[in-house]
């Protein structure tokens, strides 16, 4: 991995759970939430580990069953990727 992709995904997770603490925040004061779909595709694009972070210290949507599996198809999806680039690659 090059220099530019390991800043993009460190700036994308950091991002992404910052995404998280915020609609966890706004969330506890009955304001305009984030909306779902922003903070999954934060996740598909790279987010992940950031994401994963941001759900277990804000215990957000940790409860919500149908965010938890799209995170989890989310992440079988990025395997599958990183596993088909690391062997054609190869």
């Amino acid at each position: 991995m090059n220099e530019f992709s390991t800043a993009f995904l460190a700036i994308l997770n950091i991002g992404s759970f910052i995404y998280f603490g915020v609609d966890k925040r706004k969330s506890q004061k009955n304001k305009q939430r984030i909306p779902e779909r922003s903070l999954l595709i934060m996740t598909l694009f790279g987010g992940t580990i950031g994401s994963v972070l941001g759900m277990l210290i804000f215990n957000h949507k940790i409860n919500k069953r149908s965010f938890i599996f799209k995170i989890l198809a989310i992440i079988v999806i990025q395997i599958l990727i990183i596993y088909l680039i690391y062997n054609y690659y190869k």
